[in-house]
């Protein structure tokens, strides 16, 4: 509490990030959903023949660039993409531009009630009633729960954290045509890790309340760089464009927009990380249950693992954290009883594995 701080910072609950080691710590770093491979080597031509003189003058503002680069990807038009510093900014510029309270203060934006934390936080700093729509029994999104509930938007992770489960887009759907008027927006910072998965951007020339949200920090190894966009009907990314310019109006930089370009284009690489994960993935997963632990079928860059007992969630990460792997621990009801954890590079995951089986049959022993 501070005399200088407004009612708001007052009272606010901050987001809170996964746990970073200190400098020169010998760590497994397996809590905040990192890439465990490296950018794209595209990316290390970028930095080596960048012009250091052009940091002298503004970058884009609209980052046309890697607009260009998602509208080739996706087979769309650079008109239905908007950039921004990190897909957190992104999302934060949507619950100002599409949630935020004016005249019906009663509407609220419907969330589920297990997803990222982060959501609640920006209602919360915009002012913006939250309704929390409860998952079913196997922590699944029911898309009819979201349907037939007056509010004033709707957004969801898909695949969802920390589940990590997909939901179909025969559901977005269903979801979006129930709310046509409200802006339904569809978090897919994990979509590139889920086998199968259609991505909700082929759906924006039918719905034009449709936006979905991605990063490139996780399926292109550039969390560091901190480059997200938007997708969506012209009409929304005007929105948000005329929300950025009464915030920041360079919110990617120069070299940030030459990275983010030559990763994106880069398809050979994205895929061949990608499909490395769900191998790790598939594998970890499988010796996990053998060993009596139960999780969802992931269709993200980590898992969502009950331990078996008597071996609990937070004795295993309390645990893990003092062998030097850190996982990420949710103190609170619903999650309490599960760990979030990152899919590292195989020889990670096998010192992981090791270290679990060791804690599992310590714990059967004492």
């Amino acid at each position: 509490m501070s005399k200088f701080w407004n009612r708001m910072i007052n009272a606010i609950e901050p987001y809170t990030a996964g746990e970073q080691p200190k400098a020169g710590q010998r760590i497994i770093k397996i809590n905040t959903n990192e890439n465990p491979y490296p950018p794209s080597p595209k990316c290390a031509e970028v930095l080596r023949d960048f012009d250091i003189s052009d940091l002298r003058l503004y970058p884009n503002t609209d980052a046309s660039g890697v607009c260009d680069a998602v509208a080739r990807k996706d087979n769309v038009s650079p008109e239905n993409v908007f950039v921004g510093n990190g897909s957190d900014e992104v999302l934060a510029l949507c619950w100002q531009t599409f949630f935020e309270k004016e005249s019906n203060t009663d509407l609220k934006v419907l969330i589920p009630e297990i997803s990222y934390s982060f959501y609640p936080v920006y209602s919360s700093f915009y002012d913006v009633g939250t309704e929390i729509i409860p998952l079913k029994e196997d922590l699944s999104i029911d898309p009819g729960d979201f349907c037939g509930k007056p509010n004033c938007g709707i957004a969801i992770a898909n695949p969802n954290a920390p589940t990590s489960i997909a939901m179909s887009l025969y559901g977005i759907r269903k979801i979006l045509e129930s709310n046509p008027d409200s802006v339904v927006l569809i978090d897919e910072a994990y979509a590139a890790f889920a086998e199968g998965y259609t991505t909700a951007a082929t759906l924006i020339k039918e719905y034009k309340n449709l936006i979905v949200v991605r990063t490139l920090s996780k399926s292109y190894g550039l969390a560091g760089l901190r480059l997200g966009y938007a997708i969506g009907d012209p009409e929304l990314i005007e929105g948000l464009k005329r929300a950025r310019d009464s915030f920041n109006s360079y919110p990617a930089d120069r070299l940030a927009q030459s990275i983010g370009e030559a990763a994106i284009l880069d398809t050979e690489y994205y895929d061949k990380t990608r499909k490395a994960i769900i191998r790790t993935r598939t594998r970890v997963i499988n010796e996990l249950r053998k060993m009596g632990f139960t999780m969802p079928d992931s269709s993200a860059n980590f898992i969502f693992a009950k331990p078996a007992l008597p071996l609990t969630a937070e004795t295993l990460y309390k645990n893990l954290k003092a062998r030097g792997i850190l996982v990420r621990y949710f103190n609170k009801p619903k999650l309490c009883e599960y760990l979030r954890i990152t899919i590292g590079t195989d020889p990670e995951m096998d010192e992981f594995l090791k270290a679990v089986k060791e804690e599992a049959q310590n714990a059967k022993n004492s």
